[in-house]
């Protein structure tokens, strides 16, 4: 190819599929994405198959499935020993370079990434070049970890606590705009900017925060297969991933996080306009996950519920590829498919270790059929806290029906999401959806088939009565 294509690769963490204007929002406010995705393409039926920080971002690197890159949970100080994205498009000439988030092991590894500005967070902990950053302009302030209102990993929300310039939504794309300023012209480059937020805990700006205080927000969704209570528990603990908690605090929560997106909105258009006049760019927009965010009293990640497992997932194309503008699909995507996707694009050989697709024939109608489903997990090891019942799961889903099992204690969970979206209505003991449900069934246990744990025998689902590994042999 004798022009590669530029490529920006945006990342949030932690932000629903539903999170966006476009998407139908009756709320939040995203015009630079809406606009991205209208000039693109829109794929409303994107998953995170295991929709968990670490096992998310593997994927995304290597375009492997969790079983066979490994981590199935979050677990820390496990290597990525597979080829990367970043690191096939570096051996192709591409001049590649991160800032912000990356979450792998060992901390500062680049896997691929010619240069960094990185950090994992705003927090002590993987804190790296921003923190460095806010100890350079202003020595002894108040870090983000010690804001009494918003701590780490907390579902409280309040508004940031510095000045808007000390965000790290704001740092990220000042480094990002920075590396676009002083990139070296002639190379294509590959740029990944990862953002911390909507990360918990939710601190937007002071005026974003405000802004949704003053909107009705609605209510989380709670289906009867899930609620817990019927009144706030008042003891929950601030990192909690089962909640019933009171429509005031409810509120705060999601008021911070629509703030914090609406906020990323218009610091990924600074980004978007420092490149607009590229014509031979490629910009992907992904998240690693989604968030709970009350629905079913479930908060945070690592659930098989559409709130958890479905992203935002847009895809913009130089004019030169041939590939209709406009376009929003209902095939089945998952985060493994950007590799592939992007080294098709470039020209570059796609390992043989990689199990996504490229999406490109599909795009450009020159493919007729795609997956018939996904299949997601999670072995959620809850941090290392005490084991917390259904943080365990399988799930199978086209977009429009999905299965779920839970391996240690065998519960089943169906749903038409085609007509019940927000999957209220839990159909494994209608006996109208008998036939259906076995169909379902039988698809998971022949993905489980050969699968190291024993959760199938080819004929059968086995529930383990107990959880299952974090990490597994990877391939």
């Amino acid at each position: 190819m004798l022009h590669p294509p530029n490529i920006l690769l945006i990342m949030t963490d932690q932000q629903r599929g539903d999170c966006l204007g476009v998407d139908g929002h009756p709320v939040l406010q995203t015009p630079r994405l809406d606009a991205l995705a209208a000039s693109g393409t829109r794929f409303r039926r994107a998953y995170s198959a295991c929709p968990l920080c670490m096992p998310a971002r593997r994927t995304l690197m290597t375009g492997m499935t969790a079983a066979h890159h490994g981590l199935v949970g979050n677990v820390n100080d496990i290597s990525l020993d597979y080829p990367t994205l970043p690191g096939v498009l570096r051996d192709a000439g591409y001049q590649t370079h991160l800032v912000g988030k990356l979450h792998l092991f060992p901390l500062r590894e680049p896997y691929g990434f010619g240069s960094t500005d990185w950090s994992d967070g705003p927090y002590r902990s993987g804190g790296g070049d921003y923190l460095e950053f806010l100890d350079q302009q202003c020595p002894g302030v108040s870090r983000p970890e010690k804001n009494p209102e918003a701590p780490m990993n907390s579902w409280l929300a309040a508004p940031w606590h510095l000045d808007d310039d000390l965000h790290f939504t704001n740092w990220a794309t000042d480094r990002a705009l920075a590396f676009l300023d002083g990139r070296d012209r002639s190379k294509p480059f590959f740029l990944k900017v990862s953002y911390f937020h909507p990360h918990t805990p939710c601190t937007p700006p002071a005026p974003y925060f405000d802004h949704y205080m003053q909107q009705d927000l609605g209510e989380p969704t709670i289906g009867d297969w899930a609620r817990i209570s019927d009144k706030p528990i008042l003891d929950l603990p601030p990192r909690s991933k089962r909640l019933a908690i009171s429509a005031e605090r409810m509120k705060r929560i999601r008021a911070g996080y629509f703030g914090c997106i609406e906020h990323l909105d218009d610091q990924i258009g600074r980004v978007l306009d420092r490149v607009k006049e590229l014509d031979n760019l490629i910009v992907v927009f992904v998240s690693d996950h989604g968030e709970m965010l009350g629905d079913h009293q479930y908060f945070q990640k690592g659930q098989a519920c559409e709130g958890s497992a479905r992203i935002p997932f847009l895809m913009t194309f130089p004019d030169t590829m041939g590939i209709e503008r406009g376009q929003v699909r209902d095939e089945p995507v998952e985060l493994m498919d950007v590799m592939p996707t992007l080294l098709d694009a470039a020209a570059c050989a796609i390992p043989d270790t990689v199990d996504g697709q490229s999406l490109l024939p599909l795009l450009c109608g020159k493919l007729t059929e795609w997956r018939q489903y996904l299949h997601g997990e999670c072995a959620h090891d809850n941090g290392g806290a005490v084991y917390e019942p259904d943080l365990c799961m399988h799930y199978i889903t086209d977009g429009q029906r999905k299965y779920v099992w839970r391996p240690d204690n065998g519960r089943e969970l169906f749903f038409d999401i085609q007509s019940d979206p927000t999957e209220s209505n839990d159909l494994s003991n209608d006996a109208v959806h008998a036939d259906e449900l076995s169909f379902w069934r039988q698809r998971l246990v022949e993905q489980l088939a050969d699968r190291p744990e024993g959760f199938s025998d080819g004929r059968l689902l086995i529930a383990q009565g107990r959880t299952p590994l974090s990490l597994l042999p990877s391939r």
